[in-house]
């Protein structure tokens, strides 16, 4: 078979229909994991012995703090495979990464200011971490911006691509904030090699909810693909078979 699997995962039509059975799936599976991990999470963790009830947020925060960084990853992985072997599937992949990015960098940029308030006694603080999250939000952003710049969607997603992978020299960076700075943010507490500083009560509700996250994330990129295929792939008989079909 050599290649043959990858060059076939880059087929949009490949990759539309074969995902046509599994969007349900996911979907199904995100619902689940964010019902059980909201509720352990909000409802049944026990009250942390410092901050009270507001370290709560950490169900939120977190896991919209993670999926901001390993999407832009995404995104860009998707935007240098589309450089290097002109995959169009990648460009959209890459295109519809973007906007779910963007928004869990907000939720985590927002969700952080409301846990601040209570424990750092404002909303904002121009911290190392909060610093480069906020530029993590902006190259978002630029990606967006520079996607609607274009009238030639070639050159949409070329420039796209490599400001993406420009953008990714700041993922190390937030990562390591608060240990190359003095920072107010506290270090990670969930720890995938040494021990975590969360007790397990706490810390199961958290993985359970960051799994749900991966899961609604992947869910959400997949059926912005979807209907990027449709509409960039519209001319093609396969689709207008499809649209006719469903008509």
């Amino acid at each position: 078979m050599g290649w043959q699997w990858f060059h076939r995962l880059g087929s949009p039509k490949w990759f539309y229909e074969k995902t046509s059975n599994w969007q349900p799936w996911i979907g199904a599976a995100a619902i689940v994991l964010l019902v059980i991990g909201a509720s352990w999470g909000l409802a049944f963790a026990p009250t942390d012995y410092k901050q009270g009830n507001s370290y709560r947020i950490i169900y939120i925060h977190v896991p919209a703090s993670f999926l901001a960084l390993a999407g832009y990853y995404t995104m860009a992985i998707a935007g240098a495979i589309g450089l290097i072997w002109r995959m169009k599937l990648s460009f959209m992949v890459m295109k519809a990464a973007a906007p779910i990015g963007a928004v869990l960098t907000f939720v985590s940029l927002c969700s952080g200011a409301i846990w601040g308030k209570p424990t750092w006694g404002t909303w904002w603080e121009w911290d190392a971490r909060i610093t480069s999250m906020l530029i993590l939000f902006f190259l978002y952003l630029g990606v967006i911006a520079l996607q609607q710049s274009y009238r030639n969607q070639d050159a949409a997603d070329k420039t796209s691509a490599i400001l993406a992978l420009v953008g990714t020299v700041n993922i190390p960076i937030i990562y390591k904030s608060v240990d190359w700075w003095y920072s107010l943010h506290q270090p990670a507490t969930l720890k995938l090699t040494g021990k975590s500083s969360i007790d397990p009560s706490m810390a199961w509700p958290l993985l359970t909810m960051i799994a749900a996250f991966y899961v609604v994330y992947a869910w959400l990129l997949i059926d912005r693909t979807r209907l990027e295929i449709l509409l960039r792939e519209r001319k093609a008989r396969w689709v207008q078979k499809l649209v006719a079909g469903d008509n």
